[in-house]
């Protein structure tokens, strides 16, 4: 952009109190190291609000800013220019005008580039302002790279064509087999899933959900624990799409009344990605869940989960005995199963005998045997667990406990020299052992057997490109007591940028309290005392509660406190 109407915009800035000198002056060093304009750096980095550039610029110089991730870009300005041509001068065709067409530019007094586009389109044309970096992000959303398609594409074309050779060929209620499998095979169909699956894997999504609606599809990814939406294609690919799954799944495409569950893997960017398919009649057609289980992205070294020193030392500690139980509580999709991956990975070496139970195994490990539960074949926890016991194992991984038999097995195998780690079901770490009462399991078993029990949730970290001071940090500093957990906090806020799309937020990080089974604990388990008193020993003993780790990591600088309060109960005690 041009240096003096930059250097108008930033003046506008400073009269008006959003800029100061001094940002100024690190803004312009940032600008010129990255060699990218001082407006988009001003933007980029939270220096100067979006809506007052964009006034300037209308006002100053008549040109109109528009926010390019959300504008809706208009299929006929769009079919104006070839992709090369948008690549190459990074701008977006907005939409056309009856006297000619807006384009979205970087640098809207470019003239050099306003002559070029001009005679390749034959139109006039209307600059638009908005950031170079928006730009081309939106352009990386409207065209997928040839190289990334076929890279998706070869190693799905591979699973597809040994799943249709295992098709039965029958009819289906909305049409037939031999119908539908040229439907799905049909290149749209191929793309759009592939884009799917592929945007998945770049935005670093847990899970992915395909819903059908009455009028309309929906498709959405949890990134971070959030929820976040896709552009949806038409309904009347619906079936389509979920049977291309269907098909890589090898699953049968024909069932639509019944809910399926299958997995995939593909290829990208040389490295391999799993999927975990769960499909789900619903009243306007089939819910698909996606798991995505990218290894690459799966911290499975327990440094660097993101726990406390103190925490990390207690649960280590536990790790490290020859025998007893660790348990694991939270919710779904609290990280439980990736904690005990990492402390198996933390443990393993070629003198220990590792097996685990699951279902289904989400991660292969190499170096440890890995069980996958089958109840529809008879293979349950329980069942696979005594035949384990009979292998010779040092320590065992049941992925979770759901039932008195499964229970006491387990009790049994921890009190008869096996190191055993689990998960259960509940909100905090005490609330374990109500659990396992009410399971019938005897309090002198669980006195005996349970070494550490640990409760956890994930938080999104701030992203570190965009957090900022709070305004008033003392006043959050003393009202949530933060100086009692760090002799210093520094308390910071989401902003958002391009780095972490806006949300101010980029990775999640693990909290957690630590209920160590001490001779005092097991005393007050033995005596049947109310869980209150359990908690209230432990935390004599040194035990955090999950909002206290969480303010630890507030008061550190690492999260925010409306993260921590979404995810996290108030203390009794509070």
């Amino acid at each position: 952009m041009d240096e003096s109407l930059q250097g108008t915009i930033a003046d506008e800035l400073i009269a008006q109190d959003l800029l100061t000198r001094e940002t100024l002056k690190k803004a312009e060093q940032e600008a010129h190291a990255e060699r990218i304009p001082l407006t988009d750096i001003l933007i980029m980095r939270n220096y100067a609000p979006f809506a007052a550039i964009a006034a300037i610029m209308e006002k100053r110089f008549a040109i109109t800013a528009v926010d390019v991730l959300h504008a809706p870009i208009e299929d006929q300005a769009l079919a104006l220019f070839s992709e090369n041509v948008i690549r190459k001068y990074t701008v977006l065709p907005y939409m056309k005008k009856d006297d000619g067409i807006q384009v979205i530019m970087a640098d809207p007094v470019d003239i050099m580039t306003l002559d070029d586009l001009q005679m390749l389109s034959g139109q006039r044309i209307e600059p638009l302002y908005a950031p170079k970096y928006q730009i081309a992000d939106r352009i990386e959303l409207l065209f997928t790279s040839d190289e990334e398609e076929k890279d998706s594409s070869e190693a799905l074309s591979a699973i597809i064509t040994e799943a249709e050779d295992n098709l039965e060929i029958v009819s289906g209620e909305q049409g037939g087999v031999e119908d539908l499998l040229k439907s799905i095979n049909e290149t749209p169909v191929i793309r759009i899933t592939n884009k799917i699956l592929l945007e998945a894997i770049k935005r670093g999504a847990s899970d992915v959900f395909v819903e059908p609606w009455e009028k309309t599809m929906r498709i959405r990814c949890r990134v971070d624990g959030i929820l976040e939406e896709f552009k949806s294609p038409p309904k009347s690919m619906a079936n389509s799409i979920v049977s291309r799954i269907k098909v890589m799944s090898e699953l049968d495409i024909a069932e639509r009344r019944l809910p399926q569950d299958g997995r995939f893997k593909i290829k990208y960017q040389k490295r391999e990605v799993d999927f975990r398919v769960s499909i789900l009649p619903t009243c306007f057609g089939e819910k698909v869940c996606l798991r995505v289980l990218d290894k690459t992205a799966q911290a499975q070294n327990i440094d660097k989960l993101g726990f406390h020193p103190d925490e990390l030392e207690r649960i280590k500690k536990c790790a490290e005995r020859p025998h007893g139980m660790l348990l694991v509580t939270g919710p779904t999709g609290s990280g439980k199963t990736s904690t005990l991956y990492s402390v198996l990975n933390y443990l393993d070496a070629p003198g220990k005998n590792i097996t685990t139970v699951e279902d289904p195994v989400e991660y292969m490990m190499y170096g440890i045997n890995q069980v996958n539960v089958r109840e529809s074949v008879g293979l349950t926890f329980a069942g696979a667990l005594r035949s384990i016991l009979r292998q010779d194992p040092d320590i065992i991984m049941i992925g979770e406990i759901r039932d008195f038999e499964t229970m006491d097995i387990a009790i049994k195998a921890a009190l008869t020299g096996h190191l055993v780690l689990s998960t259960l079901h509940t909100n905090d770490a005490c609330s374990a052992i109500t659990r396992m009462v009410n399971m019938d399991i005897e309090p002198f078993l669980i006195s005996s057997s349970v070494l550490m029990i640990s409760a956890q949730r994930l938080v999104r970290r701030l992203c570190p490109d965009c957090k900022r001071p709070y305004d008033g940090a003392n006043d959050v500093i003393e009202q949530y007591r933060l100086r009692e957990l760090v002799p210093e906090p520094t308390v910071y806020k989401p902003s958002g940028c391009a780095t972490c799309r806006d949300t101010g937020y980029k990775g999640r990080m693990v909290i957690t309290e630590v209920l160590l089974i001490s001779d005092a604990v097991k005393a007050l388990v033995m005596e049947g005392v109310p869980i209150a008193v359990v908690k209230a020993k432990a935390r004599e003993e040194g035990m955090s509660t999950l909002r206290e780790s969480g303010m630890r990591k507030v008061a550190e600088g690492q999260t925010s406190i409306e993260e921590i309060l979404r995810v996290t109960a108030e203390d009794a005690t509070e």
